[in-house]
């Protein structure tokens, strides 16, 4: 007997979208948001063509992309795609791979001022305090920031800082203009604008080029008084050169929200240090963080279906 071929779909009936395929623990939004713009979630498998990853280990990541493999975009949920580099899967050209960057700038930006403001003022040490203490404290207003990076974060941090008339200097690969820094300079002139900051900034993406970035010849650099703030990654600082510059009193202080080691131990001495501030990567919870998230992957979603150019794209070359 002769088989038959299947036959033709009829006209108007509904045509299966793109497999789209959630590993770990994905938020209930999700069907919903695929099933706006015409896809189909589908295990991971076989049928997948797009994964979105909300994180959990970077092996469980290998292994289901191992079981999909026509896999050919995958949406991770942060912006630093360090560990992802790190562990070779960025390398895999098939596959485009997109983050949340410039998507979470704003939350980030804000913490990085409250930061910037606390340090400045003293207040790590006057939260310590058991006495009145003497009068000390810094202003923002018409202070040098140098700020290192030039992505979403950093670009959202600047336009926080015009109201206090900051003289705003960029740090970054390429000498292009930011708008409201008063110039930009490329890494190779990092050494020439530090004696000159009032408040460093390190806002860009812990690569090879920018891991201990900030080290004890860099540190020394910096005007006595002068502070540091980490909203990025702990590894660009050399914690122990840090801690050493702390401890001298050489540096006015350092604010950060990342550490190298990640989570800081109990009983290290930046905790007793009374100009350091340290809070546990919270510059983004996820109550902040979900509804942004969302809003990137419903954009990269429709995108992906109408096959368009997605946002946030990683280029595996700088890791970022």
């Amino acid at each position: 007997m002769t088989s038959r071929p299947d036959p033709a779909p009829t006209q108007g009936a509904p045509v299966a979208g793109p497999g789209i395929s959630v590993a770990g623990p994905g938020p209930s939004w999700v069907h919903d948001a695929a099933e706006a713009v015409g896809a189909t979630l589908v295990p991971a498998g076989p049928r997948t063509e797009a994964l979105l990853w909300f994180g959990g280990e970077v092996a469980d990541l290998r292994t289901t992309l191992d079981a999909a493999p026509g896999t050919r975009w995958v949406q991770l949920p942060s912006a630093g795609v360090d560990a992802y580099g790190d562990a070779g899967l960025l390398a895999d050209r098939r596959v485009t791979w997109t983050s949340a960057k410039g998507a979470l700038s704003e939350p980030v930006a804000e913490h990085a001022l409250a930061l910037t403001l606390a340090v400045l003022r003293r207040l790590p040490e006057r939260a310590r305090a058991r006495s009145w203490g003497e009068e000390a404290g810094s202003t923002l207003y018409g202070a040098r920031v140098l700020v290192l990076g030039a992505g979403g974060i950093a670009r959202a941090l600047v336009d926080l800082l015009v109201p206090f008339r900051c003289e705003v200097v960029v740090v970054r690969r390429r000498p292009e203009p930011v708008p409201g820094a008063r110039r930009v300079v490329t890494v190779e002139h990092l050494h020439d604008e530090l004696p000159g900051a009032d408040v460093v900034v390190l806002a860009a993406a812990l690569t090879a080029r920018t891991r201990a970035l900030v080290g004890a010849p860099e540190l020394a650099a910096m005007r006595p008084g002068a502070v540091l703030v980490n909203i990025a990654r702990g590894g660009i600082v050399d914690t122990g050169a840090l801690v050493t510059a702390l401890a001298s009193g050489r540096l006015g202080g350092a604010a950060l929200d990342v550490t190298d080691p990640e989570p800081l131990p109990d009983g290290h001495p930046l905790w007793d240090l009374p100009t350091a501030l340290v809070t546990p990567h919270t510059a983004d919870t996820p109550e902040m963080v979900d509804p942004l998230l969302r809003g990137r992957i419903e954009t990269n979603l429709g995108r992906f279906v109408a096959g368009h150019p997605l946002v946030g794209v990683v280029d595996p070359d700088t890791g970022y």
